[in-house]
C-alpha cells in the first residue's frame, strides 16, 4: 500500500453538517412550544395558591378511608374482570384486524390497495376511543361490548400502521430465497417474512393492551361498563369513599397488566 494512500485513510472524516431541514424542524418546535406558553395563559400562581392548596387538600380528604366493605369489594372485583376483559378482548381483535390491514397497507397488493388501507388506518386511529364509544353506545347500547368494539376500532388503526411497517422492514433475503427456490408467495411470507416480524409485532400488542387497559376504564365513564362506569356512578352521587375503593382497584389492575406485559416483552426479544 502507497503513502499517500494511508495518509488519506488515516485522515478523519468531516463533521457532518446539520441538515436544514433539521434546523428548520427544531425551529418551528420552538417557536410552537414558545407560542403555546402564550397562548394558554396559564396561571401558575393560582395553581400554587393558598387557596387552591386547601380547597384540593379538603377534596382528597373525603377519599379517606376508603370503603373496604365485602359487597362493594366482590362488585369492584367483578367490574375489574369486566375491564380487563374489555381490555383483552378489544386488543385480541384490534391484533386480528390490524394483522390483515396491514398486509396491504405494506404494499403487498398494489399502490392503491396501499394508499386506501392506510387511509383506512389513519381514519380509525385518528378517531379516540370516546368518540368511538360514543357511536358504538348509540349502536349497541349501554355496557362492556360497546366499549370493547370502541377499543378495536381504534386499537386497529394502531396496530395496522405498526404491523404494516414491521413487514416493511423485515429482511427480504430469506423470502427472496424461497421464491428463487419454487415457494408461493403465502409460503414465503409465512415461513420468511412473519416469523421475523412476530416478536416485534407481539411486543406492539403487548404494548397497546397496557394502554388499553386504562382506555378502558375511562371509557366506562360514558357507559361502557367496567371500573370507569363505577366511578362514574358514585362520583356522581358524591360518594367520595367508595370511589376511592374503585380508584384503587383502577390502579392495581393498571400495575398488575403493566408488569405482566413488561415481562412478557422483555421475555420475547431475548
Amino acid at each position: 500500500m502507497s503513502p499517500a494512500h494511508t495518509t488519506r485513510a488515516a485522515l478523519p472524516l468531516p463533521p457532518k453538517r446539520l441538515s436544514w431541514s433539521l434546523a428548520v424542524i427544531v425551529c418551528l418546535s420552538a417557536i410552537l412550544i414558545i407560542s403555546s406558553f402564550y397562548s394558554l395563559k396559564i396561571n401558575w400562581s393560582a395553581l400554587f395558591s393558598d387557596a387552591a392548596i386547601k380547597t384540593s387538600r379538603e377534596f382528597l380528604q373525603g377519599f379517606a378511608p376508603p370503603d373496604l366493605s365485602p359487597s362493594l369489594l366482590k362488585k369492584t372485583f367483578f367490574a375489574a374482570f369486566e375491564t380487563l376483559a374489555m381490555s383483552a378482548l378489544g386488543t385480541f381483535l384490534a391484533a386480528a384486524a390490524g394483522l390483515c390491514l396491514a398486509l396491504p397497507a405494506s404494499g403487498r397488493f398494489g399502490i392503491m390497495a396501499m394508499r386506501f388501507t392506510r387511509l383506512l388506518l389513519n381514519v380509525a386511529r385518528a378517531i379516540p376511543e370516546l368518540v368511538w364509544a360514543s357511536i358504538m353506545l348509540i349502536a349497541a347500547g349501554l355496557g362492556p361490548f360497546a366499549g370493547t368494539i370502541a377499543l378495536a376500532a381504534h386499537t386497529a388503526g394502531v396496530l395496522g400502521r405498526l404491523f404494516a411497517e414491521a413487514l416493511e422492514n423485515a429482511p427480504h433475503h430469506a423470502a427472496a430465497t424461497l421464491r428463487i427456490n419454487g415457494a408461493g408467495i403465502l409460503s414465503s411470507f409465512l415461513y420468511a417474512t412473519l416469523p421475523q416480524a412476530l416478536p416485534q409485532m407481539l411486543s406492539y400488542t403487548l404494548y397497546r393492551w397496557e394502554n388499553n387497559i386504562r382506555a378502558a376504564a375511562i371509557l366506562g365513564v360514558v357507559g361502557a361498563g367496567g371500573l370507569g362506569q363505577m366511578l362514574k356512578y358514585h362520583l356522581s352521587l358524591f360518594q367520595m369513599q367508595t370511589a376511592a375503593t374503585v380508584i384503587i382497584a383502577m390502579l392495581l389492575l393498571v400495575a398488575m397488566v403493566d408488569a405482566l406485559s413488561f415481562a412478557l416483552r422483555r421475555w420475547l426479544v431475548r
